[in-house]
């Protein structure tokens, strides 16, 4: 089954390329360029505009590997956005089909278990252009769905608030910082609110090519929740035209909670 959604996905994605790539000329008037908020974990702030469609979409693989505990989880993110006016945009999350293979070498258990994730809905406000030494602002509101199948549902309705600040520094560099909340339950049921924070340092080689390095918590609790989540990241984007981009990006688990080693590898699309 995963070998032919992966099939499937690389094909879908080499369809998109080909086709993107023989309309190069005619968007390359367009003055428009695509600002994903892949491959990093800090969202970026723009919107994508007033009538405009966009998708984010990818392949990706978690590894865990400790005390005799191997876990390996495939999933295809995507991330739909549709701008209905000028500073606000609709968005459709999701990690899409997900693939776990699971092995306990202690007590020689392995298991395999596909199905899909929750779904997200959400909302981005692009609040202020950057100024002087005033960053670009946005700020996006979510609800994680318990959508998905039995085995990747999460518990209830998961809202979650977060804010975006971008500076445009010297040398072509960039920084982003991204702290949010978020509220869900924990394996007992009991609701609790977690934190979020993310801080990436980007650098534009050229008009086509960057590059970031980034620092991500995307949960930030007690134990009893869960305890925190934490990645260091790298990665880098490329523009084959204006509105399409490809990219990778490599995640290293900081700590016990967090996989040893995630990489996923992408393509965007605005139109």
């Amino acid at each position: 089954m995963m070998n032919s959604q992966r099939q499937i996905w690389i094909s879908g994605v080499l369809m998109v390329v080909s086709l993107c790539t023989l309309n190069d000329q005619a968007w390359a008037s367009d003055k428009d360029t695509i600002a994903t908020d892949r491959p990093d974990f800090v969202e970026s702030s723009n919107v994508v505009g007033k009538g405009r469609f966009q998708f984010e979409t990818s392949f990706a693989i978690d590894k865990n590997d400790r005390y005799g505990i191997r876990e390996k989880i495939s999933s295809t993110p995507t991330l739909l956005r549709y701008g209905f006016h000028d500073n606000l945009e609709f968005r459709l999350e999701t990690d899409g089909f997900l693939s776990s293979k699971y092995t306990d070498r202690n007590r020689k258990i392995d298991q395999s278990t596909n199905g899909f994730s929750d779904t997200s809905i959400g909302l981005k406000w692009h609040v202020a252009d950057a100024e002087a030494k005033a960053p670009s602002i946005g700020i996006l509101v979510h609800a994680d769905l318990d959508s998905g199948s039995r085995a990747f549902r999460g518990q209830g309705i998961r809202p979650s608030i977060r804010a975006v600040a971008e500076w445009e520094l010297a040398n072509d560099f960039s920084l982003g910082v991204m702290p949010g909340l978020m509220s869900q339950k924990n394996d007992n049921g009991d609701r609790f609110v977690s934190g979020i924070f993310g801080i990436v340092l980007g650098k534009a080689w050229t008009d086509k090519f960057r590059s970031f390095v980034e620092l991500a918590a995307p949960q930030i609790a007690s134990s009893k929740n869960g305890g925190v989540l934490a990645t260091l990241d790298v990665g880098v984007a490329y523009l084959l035209t204006p509105t399409v981009q490809i990219d990778t990006a490599l995640s290293k688990g900081l700590n016990r909670n967090t996989s040893n080693l995630s990489w996923t590898v992408g393509i965007s699309a605005k139109y």
